[in-house]
């Protein structure tokens, strides 16, 4: 059973935008957040968001160009991210914070060039 389904992402040029977005039952009660992985690295956190929306945290290595949010009544969360760089190259997946094991889904691709 696919309990988070994650879209949105694609192929860019470095600076370009993307907006993903990530939708299933457990955003209407959790705390959610985003995490990815590059080839050959561990999953790593991105950002989180409180059940409310009125807390965010980034990881600094997204700081201040990627935004975390969401809507509960869609049962979706999203992360805008601006200003790409070729180290956002990943699968990003989200899920509830702390991470339920099963509901890692297939994430999505994000591939950034130079």
């Amino acid at each position: 059973q696919v309990q988070l389904v994650e879209s949105g992402g694609g192929s860019v040029q470095a600076g370009g935008s993307l907006r993903l977005s990530c939708a299933g039952p457990i955003v209407t009660f959790a705390p959610m957040a985003w995490f990815r992985q590059a080839p050959g690295k561990e999953r790593e956190f991105v950002a989180r968001i409180t059940w409310s929306g009125d807390n965010l945290y980034y990881a600094d290595s997204v700081q201040g160009r990627f935004t975390i949010s969401r809507d509960n009544a869609k049962r979706t969360v999203y992360l805008q991210m601006n200003n790409l760089k070729p180290e956002d190259t990943a699968v990003y997946y989200c899920n509830a914070m702390p991470p339920r094991q099963d509901h890692w889904g297939q994430g999505t691709q994000v591939t950034v060039s130079s």
